[in-house]
């Protein structure tokens, strides 16, 4: 399920991924309806009367139709007053177009807010909420996460990320020496090693340039690893050590990869992780060895999917951790996202093997081939949560 699915699940709304800057209103309802605790409201969304034409309201289920009037695209949320939770989103309303979402409140005072990539963010007015909850299952309310929330735990990352980068040097140093030396048992071994420490860093590729490409590419399409005369980086290098390729061979793309990594240690000194980046790659990540490594699109003959996921496992709770107390208070499910991270992990390395080596995707059954996909598809589907709550929003 994608992260858009997902938050329609979390927040029961339409659309997810809050995109920053976006200009938003909301005017009279042209109609509403009520039927016991339900309620629709039609309005439409402008930059003069954001909010104007939901009345005051029983608690139950609210269901909204927003239509863009401005000239631009705009983003609507509503808000509990008191707490600034955030309980209905509905992002990027096209202009003359309308998007809709349910939300199920309770007592309280809640308001529209309406956000411009132009504006700061337009408060609408005020609206009470009055009734019983009694049999209600509540829309929970999530506080939005700003900027501001966000740079500290990029900045924790991005010093982690520090840390491993010099390990990689020394690990594709070491695949250049076996190379060197004509050992070529030795290069695998160590090839895995750099590979999987790459792997671990997903959530600053956004920050690399060019530098993930040339270290980490895949073939062009419609090429092999092998036979792509552009290719450069970990599968090129993979595909020449398990084709049986002479190490003379080999050794320029070891050199190469040797001063990549250099390179990409100078460059990321000034780079910087984009504060969003780590809730999306959090997410994301996972999302990708879904698609690509337990698949084996990306297997260029080692055969060592199974030890990228467990690389990318690990850079998933490393992305996680510097968030969590931007989650604590927001993911009613980070317990179990945890949970199903640790059992993700238990599986995929239940298939490492006692001398270090992995099995390889195409010698697992069908039955656990099924077992590994859903597992960590759930697994994924907890950390669409993380994506959405740390979308940031600007404050209203």
């Amino acid at each position: 399920m994608s992260v858009r699915a997902r938050l329609g699940v979390f927040w029961a709304v339409t659309a997810l991924v809050i995109a920053a800057g976006v200009v938003v209103s909301v005017a009279v309802p042209r109609s509403s309806t009520a039927v016991g605790q339900k309620r629709s409201f039609q309005v439409n969304a402008n930059t003069d009367n954001c909010g104007s034409g939901w009345p005051s309201a029983r608690a139950g289920t609210q269901t909204f139709r927003v239509t863009n009037t401005t000239i631009a695209g705009i983003e609507v949320y509503v808000q509990n007053v008191r707490t600034k939770a955030v309980y209905l989103d509905l992002e990027n309303i096209g202009t003359g177009a309308s998007a809709s979402g349910s939300v199920t409140l309770g007592p309280g005072t809640y308001r529209f807010v309406c956000v411009s990539a132009e504006s700061d963010p337009v408060a609408g007015p005020s609206v009470t909420v009055t009734g019983s909850v009694a049999g209600l299952s509540l829309t929970p309310g999530i506080v939005p996460v700003t900027r501001a929330d966000l740079i500290g735990p990029a900045k924790a990352y991005t010093a982690w990320v520090e840390t491993q980068l010099p390990v990689l040097a020394a690990q594709a140093a070491a695949v250049s020496a076996d190379v060197s030396r004509g050992d070529l048992a030795g290069a695998k071994r160590d090839w895995l090693s750099a590979h999987e420490t790459y792997e671990t860093l997903g959530a600053a590729y956004g920050a690399f340039g060019t530098y993930d490409a040339a270290i980490n590419g895949t073939p062009a399409s419609g090429q092999t690893a092998l036979g792509d005369p552009g290719l450069t980086g970990f599968h090129k290098i993979e595909a020449l050590l398990w084709s049986g390729a002479p190490a003379a061979t080999i050794a320029p793309y070891a050199s190469r990869l040797i001063a990549d990594v250099a390179a990409l240690q100078v460059w990321f000194r000034t780079a910087q992780v984009d504060p969003q980046d780590i809730g999306l790659r959090a997410h994301e990540i996972l999302e990708n060895a879904l698609q690509f490594e337990l698949t084996a699109r990306t297997d260029a003959g080692s055969g060592t999917n199974l030890a990228t996921i467990d690389a990318n496992l690990n850079g998933t709770v490393r992305a996680l951790n510097p968030l969590r107390g931007i989650l604590a208070s927001r993911d009613p499910n980070l317990a179990e996202t945890d949970t199903w991270l640790a059992r993700s992990a238990s599986l995929v390395e239940s298939y490492r093997r006692p001398d270090g080596s992995w099995t390889p995707l195409s010698a697992l059954t069908l039955a656990q081939r099924q077992g590994l996909n859903a597992t960590i598809d759930q697994t994924v589907e907890l950390l669409a949560d993380v994506a959405a709550i740390c979308d940031e929003r600007r404050a209203a």
